[in-house]
C-alpha cells in the first residue's frame, strides 16, 4: 500500500514541475519531498542546478544533471524546497536534515522561492519543531547557554557534522512571535553561523498537498 504522505509529496513534487521554465538554472533544496521533485526533473529541460546540500548534488549527478557553482552563475529565477514547518505568511522552519545554511544560501539568492509540503507542515504559528541552529564547534556550548536564556532546550545533534564541518543544536520551546526578528536575534548570538528559521528568505509560493490534491497559495 502506498504511503498517504509519499503520495502528496509526490503530488507537490509533480505540481512544481510546471514552474519550471526550459533552459533555467534552477536551485534545488533539500530533503524527502525534494527527493520526489530529483526523480521528476528529467521530464523537464533545466540547464543544469544549484544543489543545497551534497546529498542532493550527489542525487542530481546520478541522472546526468549538470551542477553549477553559485559563484558563477549570479542570480537565478527560482528555488525550489520543503520545509518542515509553514505558517499563513510565507515564513519556515527548515534544518531537519541540517542543510540549513547551504538552503538559505541558495534561496536568498533566487527570485522565487517555491515550498513544497503535505498539510501537516503548515502551522498557525511557527515553533512546535525544533529550530536547527548552525554552530561553529568552538563556540557550541556558549551558544548553548545564550539559547537557554532566550527560552530555549538546545540538544547536540551527536554524529553530525554540516557540509560546512559545523556542528547543530536543535532547540526546543523558542516562543517565535515574530519570525523575521527572531531569526535575526539567533544570528546575532556570536558563534552562530546560521539558522533554521527562513523569514528574510520567506516561500513566495506553496504548494500545499492534502488528500484532494495540490493548493496553490501565493505569499
Amino acid at each position: 500500500m502506498t504511503d498517504p504522505k509519499l503520495a502528496q509529496k509526490q503530488a507537490a513534487a509533480k505540481a512544481a514541475l510546471s514552474y519550471i521554465d526550459d533552459g533555467i538554472i534552477l536551485g534545488v533544496g533539500t530533503g524527502s519531498t525534494v527527493n520526489c521533485l530529483i526523480d521528476l526533473l528529467p521530464q523537464v529541460r533545466i540547464k543544469g542546478a544549484i544543489a543545497s546540500s551534497e546529498v542532493t548534488e550527489s542525487r542530481l549527478k546520478s541522472l546526468g544533471i549538470e551542477i553549477f557553482d553559485l559563484n558563477q552563475v549570479g542570480e537565478l529565477d527560482l528555488y525550489i524546497d520543503g520545509a518542515d514547518e509553514i505558517d499563513a505568511d510565507g515564513n519556515m522552519i527548515k534544518g531537519g536534515g541540517g542543510a540549513l545554511t547551504r538552503e538559505k544560501i541558495v534561496a536568498a539568492a533566487c527570485r522565487r522561492f517555491i515550498c513544497m509540503v503535505d498539510d501537516s507542515k503548515v502551522v498557525s504559528s511557527l515553533g512546535k519543531f525544533p529550530v536547527a541552529i548552525e554552530v561553529l564547534p568552538q563556540a557550541r556550548s556558549y551558544v548553548a547557554r545564550q539559547l537557554v536564556k532566550l527560552g530555549g532546550e538546545p540538544v547536540y545533534r551527536e554524529g553530525f557534522v554540516t557540509d560546512y564541518g559545523n556542528v547543530i543544536l536543535d532547540t526546543y520551546d523558542l516562543i517565535i512571535d515574530n519570525p523575521a526578528e527572531f531569526e535575526q536575534r539567533l544570528n546575532n548570538i556570536v558563534g552562530v553561523v546560521c539558522n533554521g528559521i527562513f523569514a528574510a528568505q520567506s516561500a513566495t509560493l506553496m504548494l500545499k498537498a492534502h488528500e484532494g490534491g495540490v493548493q496553490t497559495v501565493q505569499f
